[in-house]
């Protein structure tokens, strides 16, 4: 992490904002976040096979438990703080046990008949070992003989490596269960956007942030997301309708498909000999994302709640036990139909009120300043903004139904920030007088005003030290104030990167090799016609035919009209070449791993016809930075 410099303390409207904020006060989260405790990891400190570090809960001992909120965060976020630095492996229930806190998610240890039951092997490799490795020192070695995926986002998959290999999978030694989709999504979120939404992903996580009371304080779903590069074994089983059952390792579960609620392939799970429910991330101690920052689908808040609902309704008489992907469990049949009702409640209240607004004509940036959480809601720590936020919530509801545009036409096309920016400057005066304006605001703790007016001089100038200077410090008061740490990160990360600039450069990588090694040919074409130049491909019009021995597929691929298309299944008599290989020689040149010229001379790929054809499709790709520019042009 780069040094903290310039941070500034709490100015007295922060201060002011922060002792008006009524945190929840029940002792029953940290009660059951401790429940169970058996061990933690020595000294908190996890590094890869090389010694680098990958996570160090260490680094938030300063979140003492019981300690007071400093003056630089919201106390409510605080408190979730100290919730989630709690960490370590904990019994849940007989042959139940999670380990949490060395990662942003939850990995879970079900005994099975023969080995583990693993749910959600976590983001990386090495914090899915040391957990492993905890589970088997306390509780007795077993061999992990099932892994089972919630859903398809990489916190809950990318660890698998930690825990069983792709020759135990395919040996039948370990068996793979996720719900239908997993793959598809999986892949398809982390690779279009990949590039973008890494970037993006450091605001919303602050992963450059310093752990400090003026930087990193939580992630809100847990503590911080781990460093390194994640893994991925593809499913051997899908999970393909609500009502499914199997029995693993001699365990029974019965399964629910959540399609499109907190992941485009989800699903809830009961174990009906037991009363335990999981509710995989659908159902966590915050208010979620109806829409992350750092960029994904929408979410349906309308379905969302109805798949809780019907959790209550096909499970909830009989459930003892609720346990998710994130935080900490819940016990007691009375309190867990209460949360999930809650949780459901919430997510629909949401919906109906953001487009019963909608349809009085109101616009997203409306709603979101006329809705505030009842107290049926804010009294209660679970149904509060600390990972999604109602003021974004609101606006993702918004936007699934009616998009982004507000109907006005003023709205339709509107000037880019650097040329609005340099007319809203000659507007005010020039940049001094802009200046002046916004140095009253602040002085009066206006830092939303503040924020917009000089986010107009630093995309007219970005060479302006004063107004990126103020702007830091603007951003770092909104950071202070936030009690969703997805907001707090924002900012923060915003005000570092106004001081002190983006991070190096680097070009960019698919999310992970793992991932780019499950891909179809679809999704490798697709991803290629992302990186493709168009304005270079003027007037070419040719077409390869692929044959890939190794899945019996053919595919033709081409340019037209300065696009790449593909096409399966077929090939082109008229075609420039024809080319033969396998899946995962083309899988290993896209990740760079190897070049087409090697692999054509050792004889894995062949070609027939005019090779510089391949060239003029693929030679030359678009290739992206990581540090694309956010607060500034």
């Amino acid at each position: 992490m780069p040094p903290q410099e310039h941070a500034n303390d709490a100015s007295q409207h922060t201060q002011k904002l922060n002792a008006q904020v009524v945190a929840p006060n029940s002792q029953s989260d940290f009660d059951n976040a401790q429940r169970g405790f058996i061990a933690q990891w020595p000294g908190g400190r996890i590094e890869d096979a090389k010694g680098r570090m990958v996570y160090d809960i260490s680094r938030y001992e300063f979140i003492a438990q019981g300690s007071p909120s400093p003056s630089t965060v919201n106390p409510s976020l605080w408190r979730q703080a100290q919730l989630n630095v709690i960490h370590g492996l904990f019994e849940v229930a007989p042959n139940v046990w999670q380990v949490r806190g060395y990662d942003i998610s939850n990995i879970t240890f079900i005994a099975g008949d023969t080995g583990w039951v693993v749910i959600d092997p976590l983001t990386n490799e090495n914090t899915a070992r040391i957990s492993l490795e905890l589970a088997n020192k306390h509780l007795g070695a077993r061999p992990v003989t099932a892994v089972i995926y919630t859903h398809s986002h990489i916190d809950h998959f990318g660890g698998v490596l930690g825990v069983t290999t792709q020759a135990e999978v395919d040996a039948g030694k370990c068996r793979v269960i996720a719900p239908e989709g997993f793959l598809h999504e999986t892949v398809s979120e982390n690779v279009i956007a990949g590039p973008a939404m890494a970037r993006r992903s450091g605001y919303q996580f602050g992963s450059q942030l310093p752990a400090a009371a003026t930087g990193h304080i939580d992630s809100g779903l847990g503590k911080s997301v781990p460093l390194g590069a994640s893994g991925l074994i593809a499913p051997t089983e899908d999970i393909t309708y609500t009502g499914e059952e199997l029995v693993v390792d001699g365990v029974r579960i019965v399964f629910q498909l959540t399609p499109d609620t907190e992941a485009p392939a989800e699903m809830n799970f009961f174990f009906p000999d037991h009363g335990w429910l999981c509710m995989a991330e659908n159902c966590t101690h915050t208010m979620h994302n109806l829409v992350p920052i750092r960029g994904a689908q929408v979410r349906d808040a309308l379905s969302w709640s109805k798949y809780i609902n019907e959790s209550i309704e096909l499970f909830g008489a009989n459930t003892s036990l609720m346990f998710a992907s994130h935080h900490w469990p819940r016990w007691g049949n009375a309190d867990i139909v209460h949360f999930l009702t809650l949780q459901r409640d919430l997510y629909r209240w949401m919906h109906d009120q953001t487009m019963r607004l909608a349809n009085h004509g109101y616009v997203a940036s409306e709603i979101a300043e006329m809705l505030t959480l009842p107290e049926d809601f804010l009294e209660h720590s679970h149904t509060r903004g600390y990972y999604g936020d109602l003021v974004h919530n609101v606006k993702a509801v918004y936007q699934r139904y009616l998009s982004w545009y507000d109907a006005n036409p003023a709205n339709l096309h509107k000037l880019p920030p650097s040329d609005a920016g340099k007319k809203y400057v000659e507007l005010a005066g020039g940049e001094a007088a802009l200046l002046l304006s916004a140095r009253g605001a602040f002085e009066r703790g206006e830092y939303r005003w503040v924020a917009e007016l000089l986010n107009h001089l630093i995309f007219a100038n970005p060479e302006n030290s004063e107004a990126r200077h103020l702007q830091a410090d603007a951003f770092e008061q909104l950071g202070y104030q936030a009690e969703s740490s997805t907001f707090r990160n924002s900012y923060l990360m915003g005000a570092q990167e106004l001081r002190q600039g983006p991070p190096p450069a680097a070009r960019t990588q698919i999310r992970a090799k793992g991932l780019l090694l499950a891909m179809t040919i679809q999704q490798v074409f697709d991803t290629l016609a992302v990186r493709f130049k168009s304005d270079e491909a003027a007037g070419v019009s040719l077409s390869l035919n692929w044959t890939f021995t190794d899945i019996e597929e053919k595919w033709l691929l081409g340019i037209s009209h300065r696009t790449l298309f593909s096409t399966p299944g077929r090939h082109d008599p008229q075609a420039a070449a024809s080319i033969t290989t396998t899946r995962r020689t083309l899988l290993e040149v896209i990740s760079q791993s190897t070049t087409f010229l090697d692999e054509i001379q050792a004889g894995n790929i062949s070609i027939e016809g005019d090779a510089t054809a391949l060239i003029t499709v693929l030679g030359d790709l678009d290739t992206f930075q990581t540090n694309f520019a956010i607060v500034e042009p």
